[in-house]
């Protein structure tokens, strides 16, 4: 359980000092959802360019690879790029990066309408875009949520990133559906939304003038672009913190395909098909609520294993009766627990970190929550080719459970406490 300091934290007030303001309500603080605001944009942007980019390779080409190789390499750029992004956040103005990264975007995306128009848009092209856009997300990725910090009170700060994953599941619940849609009324016309919604981000970037350099910034940072790797690796929460949620970020990943699989051999649509896969976002969206209240109750390292044990029954969900309704229901409640995971890596990485380092924790840190997911991809691709569905899933539920057995069994994570607010 979380200590007594970690509770007033998160409540929010019980922190201030005697004799200083009363905290803005964080709905006031006009910097901080200004941010919020354009940073939502930017994120639906890229849900929509997730759905539309593949939709019109398809269309393109008629070759359901070279529609699943825009993902890919996005994943891989914003995976490369990552650790520079991470340095660079911890060498230059952070402001100055975002608004250039946001531009670049702008520019990438506004290429594709400019070249359907003129009947000029070719598979490298839209490929190259793919490299682009996952190049951008690794340098603002770590920036972002350096920003949110910057612009809220330390007693706010698990609250503000509440909200913020709010942001993220919102977008992803709506993004997909959104782009299939302006997708039918013209080719061109998701891609006009992406560049609608990269311009709101460098026009919310522009308006909140955040602090711009690190505390003690550095032309040549201490320890390189590995340091924030060094840095996760020598501390014993994050440590196998991270092991663990790359583990379930591995197999919830790895869980969708046999899913889909097994939905398609009892006859059910692709309507269908989608609305159940929906319930991640959906439960990620209502969980976003509970984040305090978890945060409050639970110590990190009881949250995360708690969370993560619900994983291995979950998995096992769609082969009960029920089809699409239990599939729903099944990643309905995986995606409850996802906010509370999300911030509590966030803050624990916050308050742990100096502020010259923190670019590169942070890009470290997402790029070890990222690789997990093609690699939970490739995984179940595996399976099926030689196991039935259900059986791949038992084999997932059960490698997820062999997993975690050594964090559980270990002090270290049941032990854990939040860390005191710093100013």
């Amino acid at each position: 359980m979380g200590t007594t300091t970690a509770k007033a934290d998160q409540q929010g007030h019980p922190d201030t000092a005697a004799g200083e303001p009363p905290l803005v309500p964080l709905r006031r603080n006009l910097r901080f959802q200004t941010l919020w605001a354009g940073q939502a944009a930017s994120t639906l942007g890229l849900h929509l360019a997730d759905t539309a980019y593949p939709l019109l390779l398809l269309a393109m080409t008629g070759s359901s690879t070279l529609a699943g190789a825009f993902g890919a390499l996005q994943i891989c750029a914003s995976v490369v790029f990552g650790l520079h992004g991470g340095s660079v956040a911890d060498r230059y103005d952070r402001r100055r990066v975002l608004l250039v990264a946001d531009t670049v975007r702008l520019a990438a995306a506004a290429s594709v309408p400019l070249a359907l128009a003129l009947d000029r848009l070719t598979v490298p092209h839209t490929l190259l875009v793919a490299l682009v856009i996952g190049a951008t997300i690794g340098y603002t990725g770590p920036i972002r949520l350096i920003a949110v910090r910057s612009v809220v009170p330390p007693a706010q700060l698990s609250q503000a990133l509440a909200q913020d994953e709010a942001r993220m599941s919102g977008a992803g619940l709506i993004g997909p559906p959104l782009a299939g849609y302006l997708f039918g009324l013209g080719r061109a016309v998701p891609f006009l939304g992406t560049v609608v919604t990269a311009a709101l981000s460098i026009a919310s970037a522009l308006l909140v003038r955040f602090p711009g350099r690190p505390e003690a910034p550095s032309q040549t940072p201490q320890g390189g672009v590995l340091a924030g790797f060094r840095f996760l690796a020598a501390d014993r929460v994050l440590r196998p913190a991270l092991a663990v949620i790359l583990v379930t970020n591995l197999t919830g990943t790895a869980m969708l395909l046999p899913v889909i699989v097994l939905l398609r051999g009892h006859g059910t649509s692709s309507g269908g098909i989608g609305l159940a896969l929906a319930g991640e976002a959906v439960g990620a969206l209502a969980g976003a609520l509970l984040v305090t209240g978890l945060h409050r109750r639970f110590g990190p390292g009881l949250l995360l294993l708690a969370v993560a044990w619900l994983g291995v029954p979950v998995l096992l969900v769609p082969l009960l009766p029920g089809g699409p309704v239990a599939v729903f229901a099944a990643l309905f409640t995986m995606g409850l627990g996802t906010p509370a995971l999300r911030v509590m890596i966030d803050v624990l990485v916050f308050r742990q970190t100096a502020d010259e380092l923190r670019g590169r924790v942070i890009a470290a840190t997402m790029t070890l929550l990222t690789v997990g997911m093609p690699a939970g991809m490739l995984g179940s691709g595996l399976l099926l080719d030689h196991l039935s569905p259900g059986t791949a899933l038992s084999v997932i539920a059960g490698l997820l459970a062999a997993a975690l057995l050594p964090a559980t069994v270990s002090r270290t994570l049941r032990r854990a406490v939040w860390p005191a607010p710093t100013a």
